[in-house]
């Protein structure tokens, strides 16, 4: 070994030596106390900012230290939130944001409009359900994600934004310059009547007004003549705790319980119990939950079911039993925290295992209980003696079978379609977008036609797409559905769409029959013992 090298290899070893490389060798003490493992973290920091062979910044180094802390409690509800999520949460929790009032979705290259808002710029310049932005302030929209979408209609308050839009019958491009307001996205999404007496209400989510706004959509449709409502909590991930709350008040008796938590924290382990007294005793209620109907979604289903005030029908909920506090860190960070399990009146535990990381039996000794993860949950029942299921989600009362046709066509096409399901979603839209000109589509009840099948699968030729005659045999009535509600979406809004599910929508179609017949929330809920013959049945 020649003289440079050697000396190259002991200077090494001295920086090594000297920079804390014996800890490789000689560990560290199991009984050390926090201030010691403070000062270790702090040597560690430190080395690595020093010496790695990358550089570092030491801010970035604290920040990957907090997420790797939080990585490591294993459960996906707690994070840290830097000003992007922070504000991301405050807008979901309020509803308030600046912007120019539309549901929008990306499809086939261009900024689709669902459907405006009411009483926002959008509403006011004309703006309607399938116009098709192509351009915003100058730039197309053809390579937007939805992202991009969102940021590009969306700014501060009182500054403007130029679009322009392709509408079905208009022959040049129409241009509209808005000036973006304060928005206030309403959690009542939907408000409709479904038949002359039974009035349906979409809820999603749960935010700051979420109850104020249930407690106006229901008396509006009272006045209407409804006699029966439809609650449709489905795909509703949750929100706030008080708005659960508040919600299930709206519809239960004083000093009913909602749900209790428990935690370590002080005051985390807590009853809560209707204050005020009901304001719809006499009121027939369905609601809908399905897999994606999480948090404030499942106390309220929770709450009702266990005091037998609503008839539940779809599918198990998500199965989230926990509690998060949002804990402010300076102006615009946060820390969101797991802090508590919560409980359905009955005591369920909704907690879904799969859905955290938390293993029971490694659990210290203060942790408050796990929920019941074994093969055979323990069973609990209504105020009326019914029986319910612990062990992660809500059970409906109505559970509505997948039709197994659909599965199969689903799976076929996703196998037929790889990657391309992007392009077949785009051919869905640009044929809907068509189809009150050259189909005559004059409501969202029109007779679908195999004119309008022809029509998609060329748009689908055009991006490249040939569906099989084995696909078309085993997905063409699947096919023919997406694409008659696609039709009714886009051009007629969200109560379009609504209208023609009534008609082939299983669970929309379970409830209106279960809220048609019930002249009384007891002879609804007599309605569950009979109607799980009726349900979508597999094929």
């Amino acid at each position: 070994m020649s003289r440079q090298r050697i000396l190259i290899t002991s200077v090494v070893a001295v920086v090594a030596f000297l920079s804390g490389g014996w800890f490789m060798q000689q560990g560290t003490r199991q009984d050390e106390s926090v201030y010691q493992r403070a000062r270790l973290f702090d040597d560690v920091l430190t080395h690595v900012a020093d010496y790695y062979v990358d550089s570092l910044d030491q801010r970035q180094l604290y920040r990957m230290a907090i997420d790797g802390m939080l990585s490591e409690l294993r459960d996906p509800y707690s994070g840290f939130l830097d000003a992007k999520d922070f504000r991301g949460l405050n807008e979901a929790t309020t509803g308030n944001y600046a912007g120019i009032g539309t549901q929008i979705e990306m499809r086939d290259g261009a900024i689709v409009v669902v459907a405006p808002l009411p009483e926002t710029p959008a509403e006011r310049a004309g703006i309607m359900s399938g116009d098709r932005i192509v351009e915003v302030d100058g730039k197309p929209t053809e390579h937007f994600t939805q992202d991009d979408a969102v940021r590009s209609l969306r700014g501060r308050e009182g500054t403007q934004v130029t679009i322009r839009v392709v509408r079905a019958g208009a022959t040049d491009l129409l241009s509209f310059t808005l000036t973006r307001a304060r928005i206030h996205s309403k959690s009542v999404r939907t408000v409709m009547m479904l038949s002359d007496r039974v009035g349906y209400i979409e809820l999603n989510p749960f935010s700051q007004s979420s109850a104020d706004e249930l407690q106006s959509a229901v008396d509006s449709l009272k006045r209407g003549g409804m006699r029966s409502l439809i609650l449709d909590l489905r795909n509703n991930p949750g929100g706030l705790l008080d708005e659960g709350i508040a919600v299930s008040e709206l519809f239960l008796n004083p000093g009913q319980e909602i749900l209790s938590t428990r935690g370590r924290a002080p005051r985390s382990t807590h009853a809560y119990e209707d204050a005020a007294p009901q304001r719809y005793p006499d009121l027939p209620l369905v609601v809908l939950v399905n897999g994606y109907s999480a948090s404030a979604s499942e106390i309220v289903a929770g709450a009702l079911q266990d005091h037998d005030r609503a008839l539940l029908i779809g599918t198990p909920t998500y199965g989230k039993g926990l509690v998060q506090t949002v804990f402010r860190l300076g102006d615009s960070l946060a820390l969101k925290l797991t802090t508590a399990r919560w409980y359905t009146p009955s005591g369920r535990s909704i907690q879904r295992p799969s859905k955290i990381g938390f293993e029971p039996d490694l659990l210290p000794d203060d942790s408050v209980a796990a929920p019941d993860t074994t093969a055979k949950p323990e069973t609990y029942h209504t105020d009326a003696g019914r029986a319910e299921r612990g062990g992660g989600g809500i059970i409906p009362d109505v559970t509505i079978r997948a039709d197994s046709a659909d599965i199969r066509a689903a799976e076929r096409l996703t196998q037929v379609l790889g990657r391309k399901i992007a392009k077949y979603q785009d051919a869905l839209a640009a044929t809907a977008f068509q189809a009150r000109q050259r189909f005559s589509v004059a409501g969202p009840l029109f007779s679908f036609t195999p004119a309008m099948r022809a029509a998609f699968l060329d748009q689908l030729r055009t991006r490249g797409i040939t569906l099989d005659e084995e696909t078309l045999r085993v997905a063409g009535a699947f096919l023919d559905k997406q694409l008659a509600n696609q039709v009714a979406r886009l051009n007629f809004g969200r109560q379009g769409e609504l209208r023609r599910a009534a008609q082939d929508d299983p669970t929309l179609v379970e409830a209106l029959r279960a809220a048609t017949q019930a002249r009384t929330p007891a002879e609804l809920l007599s309605f569950a013992a009979t109607a799980q013959g009726a349900t979508a049945p597999h094929r």
